[in-house]
């Protein structure tokens, strides 16, 4: 009978890809923080020859950015006029951050459970090297590494259906995940709520890690509230 386990160099391979950002994510990014920061206003249509030409690309990977942010909420695809921008209620938001919360404190509490010593070893490399990223406030940096470091989270629960799901939905949370760094000192207080995960992880205890991830989450959410008011403003 073929062995249908999943393994661990099966998962890293399968989230390669998501740790790196593509050029249709770097896209989508720019787009989103023109539409939280209100540079891009509600009602507005977004050409994607017009989004192509602007950042020198060809209209696939601004199709690609563009499907991205639909699923996020903030833009509409409508029929005959393409991507409308649009508002997300703080109702869908808080629904989104409540779900990645208790999707992500599930991975944590598995990986505390499941996670081999290398990939526990790794997960606090990754942990320490993004120290550096917070106190010098390199906000970009971070941001990816920080995709990363809850990446390796996913992997560690050793459950290929919960990671899929897991970054699905961080795809869609994401830009409003992004936009959250950008609040001051928001990246050093990041950082340390990540050493409470990591803490709980590698001492293996899976109920402190699985509050540690939703009292994380909780306060990603509390700090986009806060980037959002502040631009509102």
């Amino acid at each position: 009978m073929q062995d249908r386990r999943w393994h661990p160099s099966c998962m890293q391979m399968a989230m390669r890809t998501d740790t790196n950002p593509t050029l249709a994510d770097k896209l989508a990014a720019a787009i989103a923080d023109g539409i939280l920061n209100g540079r891009l206003p509600p009602g507005e249509r977004l050409d994607e020859v017009g989004l192509a030409e602007q950042h020198g690309v060809s209209r696939t990977p601004v199709r690609e950015a563009l499907r991205q942010l639909a699923m996020s909420g903030l833009i509409d695809m409508r029929p005959r006029k393409g991507a409308i921008v649009s508002k997300a209620t703080p109702e869908e938001i808080e629904s989104l951050f409540v779900a990645m919360a208790e999707m992500e404190a599930t991975c944590a509490r598995l990986a505390a459970m499941s996670m081999t010593p290398i990939e526990r070893r790794r997960l606090q490399a990754r942990h320490e090297s993004m120290v550096a990223l917070a106190r010098t406030g390199e906000t970009e940096a971070y941001s990816d590494a920080n995709i990363a470091f809850h990446s390796a989270i996913y992997a560690g629960a050793h459950n290929a259906p919960l990671a899929e799901y897991a970054m699905n939905l961080r795809r869609r949370v994401g830009p409003y995940r992004r936009a959250q760094f950008r609040v001051d000192g928001r990246l050093l207080r990041s950082n340390q709520e990540h050493d409470a995960v990591v803490r709980a992880i590698l001492s293996g205890d899976a109920a402190g890690a699985h509050a540690a991830m939703i009292h994380h989450v909780s306060l990603v959410e509390d700090a986009f509230e806060a980037f959002a008011a502040i631009n509102a403003a």
